[in-house]
């Protein structure tokens, strides 16, 4: 398949589950976010970017000597090591809006379950799931980034996580669909593995979401 044919796709399978048009992320945007909002959410994210590199490895394992392996171990050795551990940096910002460990909410665990399952067991639909966050991920990072220094007042140190990621998912994003071009893979195969990845996000973003209606315990 051919790189404006999984660009196309991935267009399709991200129709109406753009995560920047989530209700959650517009109000990060606007700066409404309570800082316990914030907090929780990098509670919940770290869960899945401590899984990524894992999941990263895992498609490696399975890919044959060429291209593909050598695009997703790209991936990889960014998220292990440049300009630093992708978790090492994302705890910086997880530190300056007070996260500490949680468990894993219901959403959070599906999401980070269903990457480790496609990781160990299909490729393809590994990589559509990987392409349907990258290929959106860098102009998320760069709203993030921006509106956590406006809107919330953290420092560059602090958001250097979402900057690096401004400039990198691009590269991310193209990795992948390099990947799956190199692959011919299925069409199918990479809607089904897309369309479940956004789902996932979607839901997740839904949580934090609905978790800010909670009122606090007495």
């Amino acid at each position: 398949m051919v790189r404006t044919t999984l660009e196309q796709l991935f267009d399709e399978v991200l129709e109406g589950r753009r995560l920047l048009t989530h209700t959650f992320y517009r109000r990060w945007e606007a700066g409404q976010l309570e800082l316990a909002e914030l907090t929780a959410y990098a509670e919940q994210y770290r869960h899945f970017e401590q899984a990524l590199p894992e999941v990263l490895a895992a498609v490696v394992s399975r890919l044959d000597p060429g291209p593909a392996r050598q695009a997703v171990q790209a991936n990889l050795d960014d998220e292990r090591a440049v300009p630093a551990a992708h978790l090492e940096l994302f705890d910086a910002f997880a530190a300056a809006v007070g996260a500490g460990p949680a468990p894993a909410a219901p959403a959070t665990a599906a999401l980070v379950a269903l990457y480790r399952h496609l990781g160990s067991c299909d490729q393809v639909a590994a990589l559509a799931a990987l392409g349907a966050y990258e290929v959106q991920a860098a102009e998320v990072a760069v709203s993030k980034a921006s509106g956590l220094r406006t809107r919330y007042g953290l420092s560059d140190g602090q958001t250097r996580f979402w900057d690096v990621h401004g400039t990198m998912d691009s590269e991310h994003a193209a990795w992948v669909l390099d990947a799956l071009a190199d692959l011919d893979a299925d069409p199918e195969v990479v809607r089904g593995g897309g369309r479940g990845a956004a789902e996932a996000w979607w839901a997740f973003l839904d949580e934090r979401q609905a978790a800010a209606r909670v009122p606090a315990a007495c």
